[in-house]
């Protein structure tokens, strides 16, 4: 630090330098290349082909849990119950009109 006598403040202590980013791919050892992350988009944020894969193979799990978990509560039992009775009351009114039509002809 010089004093000047027309200048009452002392210089400024200098900032130190920053220090510069390890530099990727160096062969620094311990350091690992980060791998890149695939967003399911480019970078014009255009979906990928396998980010909708993704996402379609993702829902369709979760539908499919979802139906198996729903079927073993005992309203799921209830409406599968139900469903088969519906059904089978359709079968067989529809059975009945085909008789029907048949001796019509």
């Amino acid at each position: 630090m010089t004093e000047d006598p027309q200048n009452p403040e002392p210089d400024p202590v200098p900032l130190p330098e920053p220090a510069a980013p390890p530099s990727v791919g160096t062969g620094q050892a311990g350091y690992v290349e980060p791998a890149p992350t695939d967003t399911g988009y480019t970078d014009a944020g255009v979906p990928t082909l396998e980010g909708v894969r993704e996402k379609i193979e993702s829902r369709y799990g979760a539908a499919l849990g979802a139906t198996e978990l729903a079927e073993e509560t005992p309203e799921g039992r209830a409406a599968a119950e139900q469903y088969e009775t519906r059904r089978k009351a359709a079968a067989e009114k529809i059975e009945e009109i085909r008789a029907s039509m048949n001796r019509e002809h």
